[in-house]
């Protein structure tokens, strides 16, 4: 378990520090295979915050400053929400609704559906990740789908995601500890995947500078679907 663990971590930090929003995605699902729900949750927000912490100061020219005060203030109506739907809907629910989500938004944006970007717009998607972020510790797919659809600069599009990670994951885990309690599993388990992360930010770093839209944009497509795929097939089959 502990070498799957530092291969996923490994992995997920990649694609963070190379796309702006691949850590909660990819680990997620498979951190709920490993521990219980709330320290998956717990272990996803801390590793994702300390990842934020590291980037913020390389990628902060990069960062869209209206769209992503825009995001934070969407975000206030959605975090408590998503605490609400963590503490009274059942987990087999939440995850396979947001598979079938994510499935067919993608679907939509690879049929190169295109949506205007708007103020409200903005708000909307920041809501949705803040309600995404506590419920699940997944406040990626909204906003990866929403930029992907206006066809959003992916240097604009990381660096206003990570810098909107910075802010939102320090709320949602305060929130986590307040309504949910923590557990020294959370916290060794965080501690253990902390180093490993660096190395994952600095390859995928280098791997940014190598990757252009085109393949980032593949990239994109590609764990959006394998992220929906899993949590349908994993709520129904297994």
């Amino acid at each position: 378990m502990l070498i799957l663990y530092i291969l996923l971590i490994l992995v997920a930090s990649i694609l963070q520090a190379s796309t702006g929003y691949g850590f909660s995605i990819l680990a997620t699902p498979f951190l709920l295979l490993f521990f219980e729900p709330m320290e998956a949750i717990q272990i996803n927000l801390i590793l994702s915050l300390f990842i934020s912490i590291v980037m913020i100061g390389k990628v902060k020219v990069d960062v869209d400053q209206k769209v992503l005060k825009r995001l934070i203030i969407g975000s206030i109506f959605g975090l408590p929400l998503g605490m609400v739907i963590f503490l009274w809907l059942p987990l087999n629910w939440l995850k396979l609704g947001i598979g079938i989500l994510i499935l067919v938004l993608t679907v939509l944006m690879i049929a190169q559906l295109k949506m205007k970007q708007t103020r409200n717009r903005d708000y909307g998607a920041g809501g949705l990740s803040g309600t995404l972020t506590t419920s699940i510790g997944m406040p990626g797919p909204p906003l990866l789908l929403y930029f992907s659809g206006t066809k959003t600069n992916m240097e604009i599009l990381r660096g206003t995601t990570i810098a909107f990670y910075l802010y939102i994951y320090v709320i949602s885990l305060t929130i986590q500890m307040v309504a949910a309690g923590t557990t020294q599993t959370v916290w060794l388990a965080s501690l253990v995947g902390a180093p490993v992360a660096l190395i994952g930010i600095f390859l995928g770093q280098l791997l940014f500078k190598v990757m252009s839209q085109k393949f980032f944009s593949i990239i994109s497509y590609s764990i959006l679907l394998f992220t929906g795929l899993y949590l349908c097939i994993n709520q129904l089959f297994l």
